[in-house]
């Protein structure tokens, strides 16, 4: 048997004569157990926060892109499709031209980012999932479908033909611009739906089929952007890339949906460090109130300590009861933190306890790794606490009558 860790269990379910004594060691164990339960939800908390900002910009990202090298394009050959088509990994792909334009209709305008794809691109996204009003665009029509945003600006309607859309895009070249109609190429089209993503997106984007944008901006038929591709559920994310890269060579740079929303993804991650860290501190000074009660027990247990040191005991056998006392009160407070929090987590989920707004309530996501978070970070306190009450102990202590 443990000697010093039956004794510290021993102490652990025994109260102490000294009512203060046990008020202290009440405040601490609670403060373990509010620490961790109040680390968890915020976790959890920040993670259905963090997934529910990535899911608007996910509807629209691709599991991989393959974007230019060098320049705004490159060509892309029959070949090479047909190469791409045989890759196993591959569900589905879709070529892509992006180019910043003017949209102009009854004497409003905005800039914009048009967006040009073919018919493949409904199979890489959930088009279905974007389109708030009107439907999606045909490949062979002058049709786009804007944003809600583009929309409020222009004030645009669905299949509105009494108000011609004009797209704009200056012509390349050099010297000097003599006439407006000379320093232009423009296409009408007509708007046959209005989607809806995010602030960002809705403000700035417009879609139409690839060939609109190819010959609004003079381009080739192989002359695209990007190719955003579908990846396969079974599929090894790094495998595929690896066939992409051998097919279209150097002129192309792969970017999976983290790298192309990179800026987001740190920020994200960059916030949910810094509450990490903060509730950390609190949880530090919340074990400060396990050392001052360790210390009192100490104090409290002096003639126990000095029998126990008279029948054999060593000091270090008596630092180790206090350590593993201390050890036990983070533990035992940090599991029931834990069982707490997951039950409130549970709640909010099941019952939408706290709303955003009156529709939406706050996302909560349980993960595991924030389980293993919550009860390592307790521990390692726990532990750092112990050992710093623990070593209080000295020879003198134990030996005084």
């Amino acid at each position: 048997m443990n000697f010093p860790l039956y004794i510290a269990k021993r102490y652990l379910r025994s109260k102490s004569s000294n009512n203060a004594i046990n008020f202290i060691t009440i405040i601490a164990v609670v403060g373990i157990i509010l620490g961790a339960a109040s680390l968890f939800i915020v976790l959890s908390g920040f993670a259905g926060l963090k997934a529910f900002t990535l899911e608007f910009s996910s509807q629209v990202d691709p599991d991989l892109k393959a974007e230019s090298t060098v320049g705004k394009t490159f060509e892309i050959s029959a070949t090479e499709i047909e190469q791409l088509k045989k890759i196993k990994g591959i569900a589905h792909f879709s070529k892509t031209l992006e180019e910043r334009v003017l949209i102009a209709s009854n004497n409003k305008n905005t800039l914009a980012i048009l967006k040009g794809v073919d018919g493949a691109y409904q199979n890489v996204v959930a088009i279905d999932s974007i389109i708030d009003t009107g439907i999606w665009l045909e490949q062979n029509a002058k049709q786009i479908v804007v944003g809600w945003g583009v929309s409020n600006n222009l004030s645009l309607g669905i299949l509105d033909f009494t108000k011609p859309i004009n797209i704009y895009v200056p012509k390349p070249g050099k010297g000097q611009i003599t006439s407006t109609k000379n320093a232009f190429n423009t296409v009408d089209a007509i708007n046959v739906g209005v989607f809806y993503i995010n602030e960002k997106l809705n403000d700035s984007y417009v879609f139409s089929s690839i060939d609109l944008a190819q010959n609004l901006l003079n381009y080739q038929p192989n002359q695209i952007s990007a190719i955003e591709f579908k990846i396969k559920e079974d599929a090894i994310l790094e495998d595929v890339k690896n066939d992409i890269s051998k097919i279209l060579g150097n002129k192309v740079v792969l970017k999976n949906r983290e790298q192309l929303n990179d800026a987001l993804y740190k920020m994200l991650n960059t916030e949910n460090l810094a509450v990490y860290l903060i509730f950390t501190l609190v949880l530090i000074i919340a074990f400060f109130n396990v050392i001052g009660s360790l210390i009192m027990m100490m104090l409290d247990k002096k003639r126990s300590l000095n029998t126990l040191y008279n029948i054999g005991a060593t000091v270090k056998d008596i630092r180790s009861i206090f350590f593993y006392q201390g050890s036990l009160m983070s533990v035992v407070g940090g599991f029931i933190g834990l069982i707490l929090a997951l039950l409130i987590t549970l709640l909010q989920k099941w019952f939408n306890l706290v709303m955003i707004t009156p529709t939406l309530p706050y996302p909560v996501i349980i993960k595991f790794e924030n389980i293993i978070i919550v009860f390592i970070t307790i521990s390692v306190l726990g532990i750092m606490a112990s050992k710093i009450a623990s070593v209080r102990i000295t020879k003198s202590l134990v030996e005084t009558h």
